[in-house]
């Protein structure tokens, strides 16, 4: 008789026990309840991030602040014994400028966005330009408002270059009235640049343009996005002219900036006994700006030493001119930065930004 072999019944432990003592068994982390929903893992990341992003304009006007001590002290010196009465109105006229230039930005496109806060975008986009050269922190400012309100990409874009287009005719024709108007413009014959200056500036933008053909002509995944770009604009520009409101917020602020950043150079310079007539200072403030911005220079400072040529020879002294340009300066730029800074943060904080 052949020996018994060992039943499978008694060779398997049991179902309801376990081979590993419990203590050696793995535990599961406890997760959340069946009610509560898994917190992301990356919400720590996002809210450094996002504290990053609020102190940034902080730090930035702090060390703009701190560079340009020496500028700040005089300028701060100088309008210590202006008349308030006449820098009160200035930065009326700056505040302004702001409103200006929210109405150019509804103007120049063609979907309605809330109007508080597009107002404070822009007067926080004016503390991101000291960030960005060029305007391109303003750009890039209204770009994300309007990215964060729904605009398309296209679309925002678009008013962007409509906005700069507007901006730079409305000035050149306001430039044109205020020539034909007044016999002053035949002193400022020395400022406009000579052959020796137009032909580099010449050069430069036909190598610019060249450029730019070129690489639309050859490389075909740039012309793709830049053709469709092109098309949007155009799209928006009749639907956009195609709207009495639309036309009279885009051209009427347009024309509006210069005269009101005009206005608050004339204030400035009234509260220091600068002895010009207003069309004489808005006159003197539009052929700096725009002869200057044909030479490839600096553009701040530039500008700044353009301004003070043409007060002089306008008539004004040097010294009265320069603590003008200077409290212009101050009262534009210098005053607003840190309210602008602290909007600015605001804004990114409430995730309007």
């Amino acid at each position: 008789m052949s020996s018994l072999s060992p039943s499978p019944w008694l060779s398997s432990p049991p179902c309801s026990r376990s081979a590993d003592p419990p203590s050696a068994r793995p535990t599961a982390p406890p997760g959340p309840g069946p009610g509560a929903a898994p917190r992301p893992a990356y919400l720590p990341a996002a809210r450094h991030m996002r504290l990053v992003l609020c102190l940034a304009p902080l730090l930035l006007a702090g060390g703009w602040a701190v560079a340009n001590r020496p500028v700040m002290y005089e300028g701060i010196r100088r309008l210590v014994a202006a008349d308030p009465g006449w820098l009160l109105a200035g930065a009326g006229f700056t505040c302004l400028n702001c409103v200006a230039a929210a109405c150019v930005r509804q103007g120049a496109l063609p979907d309605r966005v809330p109007p508080g806060l597009l107002l404070a975008s822009q007067f926080a986009a004016g503390a991101a330009n000291h960030a960005l050269p060029g305007g391109l922190g303003a750009h890039a400012v209204t770009l994300r408002f309007l990215r964060g309100r729904g605009v398309p990409p296209a679309r925002a874009t678009a008013s962007i270059g409509l906005y700069s287009l507007a901006k730079s005719s409305a000035k050149t024709v306001v430039l044109l009235v205020f020539m034909a108007s007044s016999p002053a413009w035949r002193r400022l014959g020395d400022l406009v640049p000579d052959g020796r200056m137009v032909v580099p500036v010449v050069c430069v933008a036909g190598g610019v343009v060249t450029v730019a053909g070129v690489l639309l002509t050859v490389v075909r995944p740039l012309r793709r996005p830049v053709a469709g770009l092109l098309r949007s604009a155009l799209a928006d520009a009749r639907e956009v002219h195609g709207r009495p409101c639309r036309v009279i917020a885009l051209w009427g602020g347009a024309a509006a900036m210069p005269l009101v950043q005009g206005s608050t150079l004339a204030c400035v310079g009234a509260s220091l006994g600068l002895g010009l007539p207003w069309q004489h200072v808005v006159l003197a403030y539009l052929a700096a700006g725009t002869a200057v911005g044909a030479v490839p220079a600096p553009g701040g400072f530039a500008v700044d030493a353009a301004l003070v040529w043409t007060l002089v020879t306008f008539g004004s002294a040097p010294a009265v001119a320069t603590a003008t340009v200077i409290g212009y300066r101050v009262l534009t730029d210098w005053v607003p930065l840190l309210p602008g800074t602290l909007l600015l943060s605001a804004l990114i904080r409430a995730k309007v930004l």
